[in-house]
């Protein structure tokens, strides 16, 4: 039985969810275990297997049914629980009560893909902000005040000036183009809305204890499943936690895809734009370092960050991103250099809304939470180039 700081991490079976359980509980020292709770809409508990591998976690299991799972020492448990259905999760509340319930929640649950949101809105909205409220609700009701929020950059919309590093004190709301985007705004409106009425509950004379609060704005982590290594039974054994399928959305797998004879070449949308090259500039994170950041924002909201700052009983906006640009030809030459080979392109008209520039100014991340992207274009490139190798033909998890 564990007695670290237990961490509800809602969509933990994802991308990005299932990084950042290696780096809660590999990371840490031990400080902290994790329930996950997902409903396996788009994504797989296999990458929950293969986290309980990295972290040599013992007797990690998945029940026949798939609905529930976890370690000998309970760090890694799992239930299969769709957010939006109130029942369900507050049976996970009610369940770990008695063990101490949740120091805090990490929440990546919900719909992500853009175009997609544009087509079916009522669903976005359903549940991005559905559960989200659900979420919100149960936490006060068990005392569980501590929440990072994982948004996106696409609450700026688009930039007033294109060539200048978007700050978290910039204009957001006003520009956004997909309904994705608006449920993450629309979530950063409600979380802030909460934060405040707590103040004005206690002016009222009302026990109303206060919320620590980190939405993190992401700026285009590199969207391909990373190989993490590990000594397993003295061999260095790779473990990819999730694997790509279908036509990707994102450059990093695209041109992956390519590398390996996926798919004939890249297209690259627009080479008339005001950069060095003509093509769009972005700031792209590794997923190991955005990872990172979440256990950087609960340290931060725990007042335990390296920079003896706190968070604590705050409202906190970060974005998580490297503050530096490349070109997608920039991206195209340095997976090349990876790949030993030139990857295929031809250029095609631009997208709509697709802007020049689109950067981080991540300052902010590191005066406060002591977090930065450590790693390079060039290690992106390489560990995306390993995995892809070794899995060139990879679809879903089974």
């Amino acid at each position: 039985m564990t007695s670290t700081k237990r961490i509800l991490v809602t969509g933990g079976c994802g991308y990005i969810g299932s990084h950042t359980l290696v780096s809660l509980l590999q990371q840490t020292g031990g400080l902290y275990s994790v329930v996950v709770v997902d409903n396996l809409a788009n994504s797989q508990y296999e990458s929950l297997n293969r986290v309980a591998t990295i972290c040599g976690l013992e007797g990690f299991q998945v029940n026949n049914e798939g609905t529930e799972g976890q370690d000998t020492n309970e760090r890694l448990v799992f239930r299969k629980v769709d957010c939006c259905n109130e029942a369900e999760l507050r049976s996970v509340f009610v369940d770990f009560a008695s063990k101490g319930g949740f120091h805090a929640a990490v929440h990546f649950a919900g719909l992500k893909a853009v175009g997609e949101s544009k087509v079916i809105p009522l669903k976005y909205y359903e549940v991005n902000i559905g559960a989200t409220l659900t979420l919100l609700n149960l936490m006060e009701e068990f005392g569980c005040r501590s929440i990072v929020f994982s948004s996106s950059a696409t609450v700026y919309g688009v930039a007033k000036d294109e060539k200048a590093k978007l700050k978290e004190t910039d204009e957001v709301g006003v520009t956004i183009t997909n309904c994705y985007g608006r449920t993450k705004y629309q979530i950063e409106q409600i979380l802030g809305d909460f934060h405040v009425c707590h103040g004005i509950r206690r002016e009222q004379g009302k026990d109303a204890k206060d919320w620590s609060i980190a939405i993190l704005r992401y700026f285009n982590p590199d969207e391909l499943r990373i190989i993490k290594w590990t000594l397993i039974h003295e061999n260095l054994t790779e473990v990819a936690l999730t694997d790509p399928s279908g036509i990707p959305n994102n450059l990093m797998p695209y041109i992956a895809q390519v590398a390996v004879g996926r798919r004939p070449h890249l297209t690259v949308f627009g080479n008339d734009y005001d950069t060095p090259d003509g093509t769009g500039i972005r700031d792209y994170l590794h997923v190991l370092d955005l990872a990172d950041g979440h256990v950087s924002a609960i340290q931060y909201l725990d007042g335990s960050a390296p920079t003896g700052k706190s968070g604590e009983g705050k409202l906190n906006v970060f974005n998580l991103g490297t503050g530096t640009g490349y070109s997608v030809l920039d991206m195209v030459k340095a997976f090349g250099k990876a790949r030993g080979k030139d990857i295929p392109y031809k250029f095609g008209q631009r997208r709509p809304g697709d802007v020049t520039i689109y950067m981080a100014d991540p300052t902010l991340a590191k005066v406060e939470m002591g977090w930065d992207a450590k790693r390079t274009l060039e290690e992106m490139c390489s560990s995306t180039w390993d995995w892809q190798t070794k899995t060139p033909m990879a679809t879903k998890d089974k």
